[in-house]
């Protein structure tokens, strides 16, 4: 293949799908509709179509040659939240109580986008040499740890289509429409979520020397929590616990039995994640132990950090800065502390993550819609990133396939 592409993607196709997706959201591994809009139209453009993978997840391959070049693979997720859309727009859910907040819906349509030009090409002849195209459309990210990319893998997702490099993107709420934002090395970070449990005795919130109240360590822990971050983590090293919910009794006179915390603990490197866990149990037990509680700790890992490799890392920025000029490409970026169940295939494969600017908001018929992050009953992804991001990946697929040599027999 060689570069640069005289070929760009069709902005009203991809747009009408956005807006498709957008209409009829579904949760992770329930994107039945959604898969079928992507099998149906990678189908016709002439890939070969794999589906129910994880359920609901498909790949499309293109190859061209003998199909022993370099394999590339490009990754969308499809899943959509359990948000009520509030945005009032003409394309808005059609779901009550769910819809797309993150932007999966416009990371679809970019990939669909991309996928409908390059075949255009492959039927052209334009692609030279040999290789292998994967597409990955996955399900179920946002499904905390046990989320569609590491069922793919369980699958044998990279046993049954190996790629050499693996490349995805995340649209990026603040940032300008149509700019690129790259980081070498840990991007996003690790999220686990803990559940602390303290036990005493229940009684009478008047006559309290005949209970033992499990609020006291509950309380004292969620000030000492922050005491990990502040005191045990090397302040160049970005981590975050929060207590999302913080539960005990029914009722203002009654001591109870029972207080639950539960925590979203997040870092970006692997081993401050092991500082973190440790941590968390022993100060738990201690807070427990010093109030005559019983404390109980479950610590869930969910997705790891997310570590861009330096080389694909390199190719993303310069096909960027090729295609859109430097003024709208930052590296390195700043790490964010989301985090992405791409991860998961990014520790088995090497690639890049990336961001693209999704402006303030999406807009409604030229009125502003104002600004929020993705996860927001307002959210809505902008159209105006669809076409630069589809142009980015045919830009990559030439790059890629231009200056990868064959992989090894």
């Amino acid at each position: 293949m060689t570069a640069p592409l005289k070929i760009q993607p069709n902005f009203d196709n991809m747009k009408a799908w956005r807006h498709q997706i957008h209409q009829h959201p579904e949760l992770g591994f329930e994107e039945v509709a959604t898969s079928r809009l992507v099998a149906e139209r990678l189908t016709a453009w002439g890939y070969q179509v794999h589906t129910g993978i994880a359920a609901t997840g498909v790949v499309g391959l293109l190859r061209w040659g003998d199909g022993t070049g370099p394999r590339l693979g490009l990754r969308a997720d499809m899943d959509a939240l359990p948000i009520h859309e509030q945005t009032g727009l003409p394309w808005a859910s059609q779901v009550a109580g769910k819809m797309h907040a993150c932007g999966h819906d416009g990371h679809t349509a970019i990939l669909l986008g991309a996928a409908e030009a390059l075949a255009r090409l492959h039927r052209d002849g334009a692609l030279s040499g040999s290789g292998t195209l994967t597409l990955i459309f996955q399900p179920a990210e946002e499904l905390g740890g046990g989320g569609g990319a590491r069922r793919m893998l369980e699958e044998g997702l990279f046993e049954r289509f190996p790629c050499d490099a693996l490349y995805a993107l995340h649209n990026y709420p603040g940032k300008p429409a149509g700019h690129f934002y790259f980081r070498e090395g840990a991007f996003l970070a690790s999220s686990d979520r803990v559940t602390v449990t303290f036990t005493g005795k229940g009684g009478h919130g008047a006559m309290p020397q005949l209970a033992v109240d499990p609020t006291l360590p509950a309380a004292s822990m969620v000030m000492a929590l922050q005491s990990i971050v502040g005191r045990n983590v090397d302040p160049h090293h970005a981590s975050v616990i929060s207590v999302g919910r913080l539960q005990a009794g029914s009722s203002y006179n009654i001591i109870p039995e029972t207080a639950e915390l539960e925590l979203s603990v997040r870092t970006l490197d692997p081993e401050v994640r092991d500082t973190l866990e440790r941590r968390i149990r022993a100060v738990a037990l201690a807070q427990a132990q010093a109030f005559d509680c019983r404390g109980d700790v479950a610590y869930e890992r969910g997705y790891p950090v997310l570590v861009n490799a330096p080389v694909e890392t390199r190719l993303a920025v310069d096909t960027a800065r090729e295609l859109f000029g430097d003024e709208r490409v930052e590296t390195p970026a700043t790490p964010l502390t989301a985090s992405e169940d791409c991860a998961f295939f990014l520790e088995r494969v090497p690639g890049c993550y990336l961001m693209v600017g999704n402006g303030d908001n999406g807009y409604d018929q030229g009125g502003h819609l104002g600004p929020c992050s993705v996860h927001n009953p307002h959210y809505d992804f902008n159209d105006e990133s669809l076409a630069p991001a589809a142009a980015f990946w045919l830009g990559l697929v030439s790059r890629y396939f231009s200056d990868s040599p064959a992989p090894p027999d």
